[in-house]
């Protein structure tokens, strides 16, 4: 299912100041140190200087144990490959489409099964717990693989600070549907805005996380600035981008690729070399900046993250919840 359209922003456009001046005092407001480039003062402000802005360091973080003798994969294969569907179906989209869109301000929403509705500003999410580095392994559903270093915080400090009531047994996540900045959503590629959901007990599970950076750096908006879920033992569909809502519900959340075709993109997507997709193999997968002739490799059951999680599932039939 690929519905293509032209882009309506050129890649020699030039960005108005005023988008300028946001993600300036975004990034300030999170606390990672944005110096402005010459080409702001001399109102040169083209693609190649959107892009350097982005390209700024995250103020301070942990390094963690996670991925302790991987090969990350290349920056710039991370930031030009990827899907966000909200500006694009292309794999090179996300990265051409999203030079407008602005993380800035951000709030994200915290409703459902809760104590209280509560709304959080980006800024006070980083504040919840201090930001790790963790290396990940990330496995999409169409076949390939990447290892990413990304910045961020368990999720299951924001859970705590939701406080949840006794009623919430999932966790919707609802990402930003902007049809201005998000060419995509000019498309009805998905019933958008874009759902995404995990059971409690994943959820609270240590290796999900909210990245907020990767390689050290201010999270791109191509790979789903300014806060986007990782969960490194499903597939890469799981990981909502630009998250503006999270619901504690009672009920399994009706998840935007559930809704677009139920009988190949199921809730759990955990990742299974055993369970194949109906039109292509899970057991391989080729690992994107290794080179176009590096041979495939196996994939491994929950992406190599078995330890951690297998106990989730125990009595489970992964074959029929996939």
């Amino acid at each position: 299912m690929l519905i293509r359209k032209k882009s309506d922003i050129l890649s020699s456009e030039i960005t108005p100041q005023e988008v300028f001046e946001n993600r300036r005092e975004f990034l300030k407001a999170a606390g990672f140190g944005l110096i402005a480039g010459a080409a702001a003062s001399t109102g040169l402000w083209s693609w190649q200087a959107e892009a350097a802005v982005q390209r700024q360091k995250i103020g301070a973080y942990t390094k963690t144990p996670f991925g302790a003798g991987e090969k990350p994969t290349p920056y710039d294969d991370i930031t030009t490959y990827n899907n966000f569907y909200e500006f694009g179906t292309g794999k090179g989209d996300p990265a051409r489409e999203s030079k407008l869109f602005n993380p800035r301000p951000w709030t994200v929403s915290v409703e459902g099964e809760v104590k209280k509705a509560k709304h959080i500003a980006i800024e006070d999410i980083f504040k919840l717990a201090p930001l790790e580095e963790r290396i990940y392994r990330m496995r999409c559903v169409e076949g390939w693989s990447m290892v990413i270093p990304w910045v961020g915080l368990p999720l299951a400090q924001l859970i705590k600070w939701a406080e949840p009531t006794a009623n919430a047994k999932y966790v919707e996540f609802i990402s930003l549907a902007d049809p201005k900045t998000m060419p995509g959503v000019r498309v009805p590629i998905l019933d958008w805005p874009y759902v995404e959901g995990l059971r409690m007990d994943e959820a609270m599970n240590p290796l999900t996380i909210l990245a907020v950076g990767l390689y050290g750096e201010v999270l791109p908006n191509q790979n789903g600035a300014p806060i986007r879920l990782v969960v490194p033992w499903k597939y890469g569909f799981k990981g909502a981008k630009s998250i503006v809502k999270i619901r504690f519900t009672e009920t399994m959340p009706q998840t935007a690729w559930m809704k677009a075709a139920s009988s190949e993109y199921g809730f759990y997507a955990n990742v299974n070399p055993t369970v194949d997709h109906p039109r292509w193999t899970q057991s391989t997968e080729r690992r994107i900046g290794t080179g176009l002739f590096s041979p495939r490799i196996k994939t491994q059951m929950f992406n190599g993250y078995t330890e951690q999680v297998a106990h989730l599932y125990a009595g489970m039939d992964l074959r029929k919840n996939f």
